[in-house]
C-alpha cells in the first residue's frame, strides 16, 4: 500500500510539472498569434470586410408590383354580376428590374477589395502592437525571474555563512554581535525573496493574460533573447521598416481605397435604369405594357460625395507622408538607444568578474580570521548591489533590442 501512494504521489507530481509550460520569447509571442483571445476578436473585422466584398457582387433583385382597384358603387355594376366579379375591378402587375451600370459595380468591387486589404494590413498592425506588447511583458516576468533567482543565490551564500557562524559562535571564534548582523542581512534578502515571489506570480498572471493560457506557465530565463540579429547601419533598418511595418502598407491601402472611393462617387451619379412589363387586365380587358424609369441627373449629381472624397484622398497622401517621417523618427531613435545601451552593458563584464574575485577574497579572508564581518556583509552587498545595476542594465539593453524590432516591423518574425 506504502509503494502504491508513493506511485501515485510521483505521477501526480509528474503530470503537475509535465503541464506547467515554460515559454521563450520566441514560443510566448507564437501562442500570443495563435491563441490570443483579443487578436481572434479583431481578425473578424478581415472577415466582416469580406462580406461587403460579396454583397459588391450581387446584382439588384427583381421588383413585383400590384395594384388592384375594386368598383366601389354596386350602381355601376354590369347586370347579373357581383362585386367580386373581374369586371367589376382593375389589376396591375407589373415586374422590374433595376439594371446596374458595370461601371457602378465595377466600383463597388474594387472599393470592397481595398477595404479588405485595409482591414489585413490594419490587423497586421495591431498584431505587431499587441506583440510588442507581449514581448515587453515576457521581458518582465523574465527580468523578475532573473532578480529572483539572483535572490535565491544570495540567500543561499548567505545561508550557508550563517550555519557557519552559528558552529564558530560555539567555538567562540566570533562574537553573537557577528552572527546577529549575518542573520539581519540573511533576513533583509528572506523578505526581498517573498515580494520577488509575489512579483513573479503577478507577472505570470499577466502573461497568461496575453497568450490566452489557463494552464500554468512559467518563463524560460535561459532562453536566448536576441534571435533576430540587427544590422549596423540605419539604411537597412530603413530598408527593413519600409517591408515590414504595417502602419506604412495602412497609409498606402487607405489611398488605393481613396482612388476607388473617387471612381464610386463618380459612377454613382450615373443614373440606374429601372425596367420591366406590365400585366394589367381592367374589367376583365387585357392589357400589356412595358415600364421603364430613369433618374434625371440634373439637380442632384453627387456633388457632395464626390468633392468629400477628393478631400479623403488628400489626407490619406498627407497621412502617408506623417507615417514616412515618424517611420525614420522611431528607427533612428531606437537605434541610437539600442547602441548605448550595447555599449553601457559591455561595460559590466568586467565589474561583474571584480565584484566576484572580491567577494571569494573577503569571504576566503574572514573565514580565516583576516578581517572583520563588517568587511564581509559590505562586500556581500556590494556583489549583490552589483548584479542588481546588471540587471537593470540588462533589461535595458533587450529594451531597445525590442523597440528596434517593433518600429522595423521585424518583430513579427520574432
Amino acid at each position: 500500500m506504502r509503494v502504491l501512494f508513493s506511485l501515485i504521489i510521483f505521477l501526480s507530481l509528474a503530470i503537475g510539472v509535465k503541464s506547467q509550460t515554460k515559454y521563450s520569447i520566441q514560443g510566448t509571442l507564437a501562442a500570443v498569434r495563435a491563441n490570443s483571445p483579443f487578436l481572434k476578436t479583431a481578425g473578424y473585422n478581415i472577415n466582416i470586410a469580406q462580406g461587403n466584398v460579396t454583397t459588391s457582387k450581387l446584382r439588384p433583385n427583381p421588383i413585383l408590383n400590384n395594384q388592384t382597384l375594386q368598383l366601389a358603387n354596386a350602381t355601376y355594376y354590369p347586370s347579373g354580376t357581383e362585386w367580386n366579379n373581374r369586371v367589376n375591378r382593375q389589376v396591375w402587375w407589373q415586374v422590374t428590374k433595376p439594371f446596374q451600370l458595370p461601371s457602378l459595380r465595377k466600383s463597388k468591387i474594387e472599393l470592397a477589395n481595398q477595404n479588405v486589404q485595409l482591414f489585413q494590413h490594419g490587423f497586421g498592425e495591431t498584431v505587431r502592437n499587441f506583440t510588442f506588447d507581449a514581448a515587453n511583458q515576457w521581458l518582465s516576468t523574465w527580468i523578475i525571474g532573473s532578480r529572483l533567482d539572483l535572490l535565491q543565490q544570495a540567500y543561499s551564500n548567505l545561508d550557508s555563512l550563517v550555519r557557519i557562524n552559528k558552529v564558530r559562535l560555539r567555538n567562540k571564534v566570533i562574537t553573537e554581535t557577528d552572527l546577529m548582523r549575518t542573520q539581519l542581512l540573511l533576513e533583509q534578502y528572506n523578505l526581498q525573496l517573498i515580494n520577488a515571489r509575489k512579483d513573479f506570480k503577478n507577472q505570470i498572471q499577466q502573461l497568461k493574460f496575453f497568450i490566452g493560457s489557463t494552464d500554468s506557465i512559467d518563463v524560460d530565463i535561459e532562453s536566448p533573447i536576441e534571435v533576430i540579429p540587427i544590422p549596423n547601419n540605419l539604411d537597412s533598418l530603413f530598408s527593413a521598416a519600409s517591408i515590414g511595418r504595417n502602419d506604412l502598407r495602412v497609409a498606402k491601402s487607405e489611398i488605393l481605397l481613396a482612388e476607388s472611393n473617387i471612381k464610386l462617387q463618380k459612377a454613382i451619379v450615373l443614373p440606374v435604369p429601372e425596367l420591366g412589363m406590365i400585366w394589367n387586365p381592367q374589367n376583365s380587358v387585357p392589357y400589356v405594357g412595358f415600364f421603364g424609369t430613369i433618374k434625371i441627373p440634373i439637380l442632384d449629381r453627387n456633388q457632395g460625395e464626390i468633392e468629400k472624397s477628393k478631400y479623403m484622398q488628400l489626407q490619406a497622401q498627407q497621412n502617408l507622408k506623417n507615417v514616412e517621417l515618424q517611420l525614420r523618427t522611431e528607427v533612428n531613435a531606437a537605434f541610437q538607444t539600442y547602441q548605448t545601451e550595447r555599449e553601457n552593458l559591455k561595460k559590466f563584464e568586467t565589474i561583474l568578474s571584480q565584484s566576484q574575485q572580491v567577494l571569494e577574497n573577503v569571504r576566503y579572508a574572514y573565514l580565516k580570521g583576516g578581517t572583520t564581518i563588517i568587511d564581509f556583509l559590505d562586500a556581500q552587498r556590494s556583489w549583490f548591489d552589483t548584479r542588481q545595476l546588471y540587471l537593470n542594465q540588462l533589461l535595458s539593453y533587450h529594451q531597445s533590442y525590442l523597440r528596434v524590432l517593433f518600429v522595423t516591423g521585424l518583430i513579427n518574425q520574432l
